[in-house]
């Protein structure tokens, strides 16, 4: 080997070292690095000291479509060694979906219009998704002191109370953080990670893949005396939205908060299946673009490559959405020293709402029940 040879060797071997230590520093700094401050929620946090699961109270027993189950849930989540699974995931992540009725670009305020708690089960693969009601009164840490010693509101205002406009938390994670901590304060919850996002951005995403087909089992008619205008009529069978109409119709709730959430899970559904289509592939930089500084996320993009890649090899019965039975709600009013009035609030047995979570933690709740041609509100909804 020439001298020539020997010090082109050695420089191409510097180079490719430089090269290496370069990407290897990219993965570690940016690839793993979350897009967002991340959560802070003790462990154990916040179960009554003495609850314990009470079968009595879930009414008629939930079962598999092979056997019923025993309750054997404890207040403390013990770690459970899991298989290997799919796309580097081990463990089960849990991600707390926030959809904000705020119409503006930046998250200073805004309730939380959509509360969703997603299960990702790297394992089977399987994804679950609960919903948490906006209108349950809850304690919410951090407000005391900037409402006269009030700590209850409304489930969704724990979002708003937390972020900048507010700003009633130190929590770096500002309304998912505080969001995040009121639901493990007030159910059990597990969360990992958060992403949050405005009705503006929401808008920007569907009309960024080109619109979604959401397959409706009834028409769903929002007009109303004051309001008669088309926009709010959606037909019974398959519509293909824009953003704008996609988010007027997971807004309708005239005909009430479990049929707007199963329409607010269709609208998810709906917007999954494109993600996953081929046609979506030459919207991609849209899609980015779209993104891009408007979520509010926890996430990393080496998590978000997971999700990605999970969601490309998830079957229909692995989808599943899930909302608490509706007969354990009862419509009522509570005093709102806020406002000074009484406000609508929903009437439950929380320790029954915690003893479901549980199940849904150990991915034993909800089950995919069989597609019905005239569901009842809130069924569970399988995204074919």
């Amino acid at each position: 080997m020439t001298k020539f040879e020997k010090f082109s060797t050695s420089f191409l071997t510097v180079i490719l070292l430089f090269l290496a230590g370069f990407f290897l520093w990219l993965y570690f700094t940016k690839w793993q690095q979350p897009l967002g401050p991340a959560l802070q929620i003790p462990t154990p946090f916040g179960l009554p000291p003495t609850w314990t699961p009470n079968p009595v109270a879930l009414g008629t027993p939930l079962t598999t479509p092979d056997s019923a189950f025993a309750i054997t849930a404890s207040p403390t989540l013990e770690p459970v060694t899991q298989p290997a699974g799919v796309c580097g995931g081990t463990t089960p992540m849990y991600i707390l979906v926030v959809g904000s009725d705020s119409r503006g670009d930046a998250y200073l305020y805004g309730l939380a219009d959509v509360i969703r708690l997603v299960r990702v089960d790297f394992a089977t693969p399987k994804v679950t998704v609960l919903e948490f009601p906006r209108d349950l009164w809850v304690e919410i840490p951090d407000i005391a002191d900037n409402l006269n010693g009030q700590d209850h509101e409304k489930l969704n205002q724990a979002y708003l109370y937390g972020n900048r406009g507010f700003g009633y938390t130190d929590d770096p994670a500002e309304g998912p953080g505080l969001l995040a901590r009121t639901l493990t304060l007030n159910f059990g919850t597990q969360i990992d990670q958060y992403a949050a996002v405005n009705m503006r951005t929401f808008v920007k995403i569907v009309d960024a893949v080109g619109g979604i087909d959401v397959t409706l089992p009834k028409t769903v008619d929002g007009r109303t005396a004051e309001d008669m205008n088309e926009r709010l009529l959606f037909l019974k069978g398959t519509n293909h939205l824009n953003g704008t109409q996609a988010v007027t119709l997971a807004r309708i709730r005239i005909s009430g908060t479990f049929s707007r959430a199963d329409n607010q899970d269709r609208v998810l559904c709906a917007l999954r299946a494109k993600f996953a289509s081929p046609e979506v592939i030459p919207n991609i930089p849209n899609l980015i673009r779209s993104f891009k500084g408007a979520v509010q996320t926890s996430l990393s993009p080496e998590q978000l490559g997971q999700l990605a890649c999970v969601g490309t090899q998830l079957q229909p019965q692995n989808i599943v959405f899930g909302s608490f039975p509706q007969q354990l709600f009862e419509q009522d009013r509570t005093y709102d020293p806020v406002f000074k009035k009484r406000v609508f609030t929903w009437k439950v047995d929380y320790d029954t709402l915690r003893e479901y979570t549980q199940r849904f933690n150990e991915g034993k709740w909800p089950f995919a029940t069989i597609a019905h041609e005239s569901p009842q509100e809130g069924d569970s909804i399988i995204c074919q």
